[in-house]
């Protein structure tokens, strides 16, 4: 059997960074990523200040600057009457005072180079997860399957699972879920975009639905809020309906609706919020998507993912190199990460509960032309706007590079 100190399960965000992070620690590490590549259809674009300050630290500064990116520094509302602020990036502190919008492949890659320049990093694409390895009430390590059919085994001190929302490694685990109801669903898709035209990111709310498009430079990324579980439904009334009610919602889109083809361009998040109540086994430890699935109210999920990342290496580095991992250090990383995890899960479930589901269900003060009280009070209170920024961009409890992980800024030849 092949063995190695720590088996990351998944490529993502936080699998890479915490698998970056413990490499530099000089723990042996393994990433299991079950595609080929990372060229996929993610819609989670979003680096945000605090991972760019991550960033930094790591020196990896200079090798992001160098990828196609857009920068988002305001948060928006469009009303009949314009464009209303609700978050201002360019208050927070820090050097960075905006969200950066990258393909994520583009920074999986980054990472993925940055990992290779250790020697005991290792990525192995086509490995899918399939198995948990017991012994004695404790997680040992893992069954896997390459793209080939080929199977094996691969043991570890520790098992990370960071294999998103509907995590292989959680379920597997057994370990006691608390889901929350969300009264939405999302479809995705693109629509040209005009120089000049909206920046940041602008959300358009109407009797029923609502929509949300960021900038991506030459096209908007756009999500199209619906109520949860009619994706079938409305599909079933074709892309004539859907062209209908995007033009409805923001009238100037209107041609170039004409680009959505057919229904296949639109893409279903469905959405979850859950946390767990215990986030690891003896050997085992979740993290992101895998310990805690957000909503896509302010796109906060990956940044929390990081984080989550971050700290867990940063606890378990020195027990993995001395041979002392327990169970009590494992506990430590949720109590590090459950206030920021649980507040800001809070706060969505305050905004979806109070805003989205009237909105959704065609009750709200908005669908009658009324601006809600918080955008009232952020236009008049312009300070007011950094706090929803925070909390958007830095979070409650930013997580920094360990010492040991952190190198001068230099730029990283890509692969």
């Amino acid at each position: 059997m092949e063995r190695t100190g720590v088996v990351v399960v998944g490529g993502g965000p936080a699998g890479m960074v915490a698998g970056l992070v413990l490499a530099r620690a000089g723990v042996e590490v393994t990433v299991l990523e079950k595609h080929g590549d990372f060229l996929r259809d993610f819609r989670g674009d979003t680096v945000h200040a605090s991972t760019l300050t991550l960033l930094d630290e790591l020196g990896l500064g200079p090798s992001f600057a160098e990828v196609p990116h857009q920068l988002v520094d305001r948060v928006q509302v469009l009303l009949d009457s314009g464009p209303q602020p609700v978050a201002d990036l360019s208050r927070l502190p820090g050097r960075h005072k905006h969200i950066a919008m990258v393909p994520q492949w583009d920074f999986l890659d980054l990472l993925a180079d940055a990992g290779k320049r250790e020697p005991t990093f290792e990525l192995r694409m086509n490995t899918e997860f399939t198995g948990l390895l017991r012994e004695g009430g404790r997680v040992t390590g893992v069954r896997y399957r390459t793209a080939d059919g080929g199977t094996g085994e691969l043991a570890a001190d520790l098992v990370i699972a960071a294999d998103g929302r509907r995590s292989l490694v959680r379920e597997q685990a057994g370990l006691p879920v608390r889901a929350f109801g969300v009264p939405m669903d999302v479809w995705w898709f693109r629509l040209p975009r005009h120089e000049g035209e909206l920046t940041g990111a602008t959300g358009r709310f109407g009797s029923s639905d609502g929509l949300v498009l960021i900038n991506r430079g030459d096209y908007f990324q756009c999500a199209y809020l619906i109520r949860k579980g009619t994706d079938e439904l409305l599909r079933s009334e074709g892309v004539v309906a859907f062209r209908r009610r995007m033009a409805r919602l923001v009238p100037w889109l209107a041609e170039r609706l004409e680009t959505i083809s057919s229904l296949d361009d639109v893409k279903l998040l469905d959405v979850k919020l859950d946390r767990l109540r215990r986030w690891h086994l003896d050997g085992l430890l979740c993290i992101g998507d895998a310990a805690h699935a957000m909503s896509p109210i302010g796109g906060v999920g990956i940044n929390l993912a990081v984080q989550d990342a971050v700290a867990a290496a940063a606890l378990v580095a020195g027990p993995l190199r001395r041979g002392e991992l327990t169970t009590e250090v494992l506990a430590k990383v949720r109590r590090r990460r459950w206030l920021p995890t649980a507040v800001t899960q809070a706060v969505q479930r305050r905004v979806q509960d109070s805003f989205l589901k009237p909105t959704l269900a065609g009750t709200s003060g908005v669908a009658r032309g009324r601006v809600p009280l918080p955008i009232r009070l952020m236009r008049r209170f312009p300070r007011l706007q950094v706090v929803p920024a925070y909390l958007v961009a830095i979070g409650l409890r930013p997580e920094h590079a360990p010492e040991f992980a952190r190198r001068a800024p230099e730029r990283i030849e890509r692969a």
